[in-house]
């Protein structure tokens, strides 16, 4: 029996996404959530995708990942999907830092461990989950190869140039400190979605990738190879997000800190968290926003130009910095599902190129569209991300191509 299923983990600080999928035919075998982990009130939701099964929820105490894993097994042994399946060719994992040595998905062993723990500093909220989901799955099953494909690798092409801070050399180089950037696994896998949707390889086209979620972030993608990205050092750098601020002057955190009398940590709790449009207007969610600014709310309105604002600076930046753009290409929840921010972000562009056409704006589609209008030199696209689709692909590719070579 062919090994040609992967099983897509991402561990966060308090929950476990997975899904279940078998590469040959493409089909999503099975998708789940455990939230809560560590608290009375954790929930597990199971949802078999093949044979007919319904969705199944349940509560109660999961005291740490360890035990949500053995859960998760346990559900998928009952759709006959079990973690012991001859038919599980990997395990993938999301891990979200990679710095600059990891630029490929990477098997999973002791150097590679002891690396992603050196990262810690540099990613204190998610390297340490990522670490504990690895050791739990490879604890359950050690004899099968466990793949780490990072956030940040897709961005390690980009020139000294655009991921060097100016800042000097020597105290950079000791701390780390650079621009590594985020959201990868998504940008790759949206940047080839778009080269298709134009009937071309990724190789022939450039595209500028808007990741516009709860985390927003924009990359510029050259001939499939990302040069440019605006998340930096950590995912606070760039645009206007739900609760992160983007791009502010260094000197705010110096001032809040002399005038304000604010701790180290309370201004990373405020730009982190109570920042970006949260902070602007109190909501995150674009559709409350939107719905505030049809009936009259002018703190909605300026939270939504501030960071439409922020997009289009980053449309204009990315254009210069390729050159020549074949296409812009929405994605994730806003990216997705927000026609007037597509709209508004390529509004008054048109002498780029851009524009888009108001009816196929509108239309909502889980599948890959063109939302320009035909006389459009630059084709404005809006991609449904999927990363642990993507996760999946570079695991199989990377467990295929190791057996290949070994027989």
């Amino acid at each position: 029996m062919a090994a040609t299923r992967v099983l897509v983990l991402n561990s966060g600080s308090s929950s476990l996404k997975y899904q279940l999928i078998d590469m040959e035919s493409g089909d999503r075998l099975a998708v789940g959530l455990v939230e809560r982990i560590g608290e009375e009130t954790s929930r597990l939701k199971h949802t078999p995708l093949t044979g007919g099964g319904e969705a199944r929820e349940t509560e109660g105490p999961i005291a740490d990942h360890a035990t949500a894993l053995k859960a998760v097994a346990a559900e998928l042994s009952r759709d006959g999907l079990g973690l012991d399946s001859p038919e599980l060719a990997a395990i993938g994992h999301r891990v979200v830092h990679g710095g600059k040595h990891f630029t490929q998905p990477t098997v999973i062993d002791d150097a590679v461990l002891k690396e992603v723990e050196r990262l810690i500093p540099v990613a204190p909220l998610h390297n340490p989950a990522n670490l504990i989901g690895i050791r739990t799955a490879t604890a359950l099953r050690p004899d099968l190869p466990q793949v780490a494909v990072f956030d940040t690798a897709f961005h390690t092409t980009m020139p000294e140039s655009a991921s060097r801070y100016a800042i000097d050399v020597k105290t950079a180089d000791e701390h780390r400190i650079r621009r590594y950037g985020f959201h990868g696994t998504s940008h790759a896998y949206v940047s080839r979605k778009a080269a298709e949707l134009l009937g071309k390889e990724p190789e022939e086209v450039n595209v500028i990738v808007l990741h516009l979620g709860n985390g927003a972030s924009a990359s510029a993608v050259r001939g499939g190879v990302c040069v440019d990205t605006s998340m930096g050092l950590t995912p606070l750098e760039g645009l206007v997000m739900g609760t992160r601020s983007g791009d502010v002057d260094p000197a705010v955190i110096f001032h809040l800190m002399r005038v304000g009398n604010m701790s180290a940590d309370e201004i990373d709790v405020l730009l982190n968290k109570k920042s970006g449009l949260v902070g602007l207007c109190g909501e995150n969610d674009m559709r409350e926003i939107r719905r505030r600014i049809d009936e009259g709310d002018e703190e909605a309105r300026l939270a939504f130009d501030i960071y439409v604002h922020r997009l289009k600076k980053y449309i204009g930046a990315y254009y210069a910095v390729l050159g020549r753009v074949d296409a812009v290409a929405f994605t994730a929840g806003v990216g997705e599902n927000a026609a007037p921010v597509r709209e508004a972000a390529v509004a008054g562009l048109e002498e780029l190129g851009l524009a888009v056409d108001g009816e196929l704006n509108s239309v909502r589609s889980d599948e890959p569209r063109i939302i320009s209008p035909e006389y459009a030199r630059v084709a404005v696209a809006v991609v449904p991300t999927d990363e642990e689709l993507e996760i999946a692909r570079q695991t199989y590719a990377l467990v295929h191509d190791s057996a290949d070579r070994n027989d």
